[in-house]
């Protein structure tokens, strides 16, 4: 049985925080307003994965408490694994598009994949990580915000 799911995710860019993207934290004067690190790629996948499982959204499992306040989203997505497994499913593949004006992301994709393989526990043929602009249009290229979307599938 192959099963699929969508997620998205967007966050505001602010001074004074990190700019961290598929666990890799990328040199930039903003990074992302949010409960955890913000990792908005991460938080798509999750979204992703969850629905392919049928366990509802990140929210439900990793909600704005202190326990999860800064967490990384590569601890969130470890945790996500656990959920997804304990379900009887493994990952299959996880595509994946950041919408983001600046920085240039292309140099960090290779990185982005490795990380991302390593804690999904599949082989790096199976991650896909793009990025886009958007031409200065909108949030996204307004430079206010960062968007990310994702498509997973669970094989059982």
């Amino acid at each position: 049985m192959i099963r699929f799911g969508i997620g998205y995710d967007v966050h505001r860019l602010a001074p004074n925080r990190k700019l961290i993207l598929g666990g890799v934290e990328i040199e930039h004067p903003l990074g992302f307003e949010a409960h955890s690190d913000g990792d908005v790629l991460i938080h798509a996948i999750i979204d992703a994965l969850l629905g392919a499982a049928t366990l509802g959204d990140i929210g439900q499992h990793f909600p704005m408490t202190p326990e999860f306040k800064d967490v990384s989203s590569v601890e969130l997505l470890r945790r996500t694994c656990e959920l997804i497994s304990a379900k009887g499913y493994s990952v299959g593949n996880v595509d994946s598009i950041i919408v983001a004006q600046r920085p240039k992301l292309a140099p960090h994709i290779p990185t982005m994949r490795e990380r991302l393989a390593q804690v999904l526990q599949v082989e790096l043929d199976a991650v896909s990580v793009k990025a886009k602009t958007e031409e200065g249009l909108g949030f996204t290229g307004n430079e206010q915000g960062i968007a990310a979307y994702a498509v997973a599938s669970l094989e059982r």
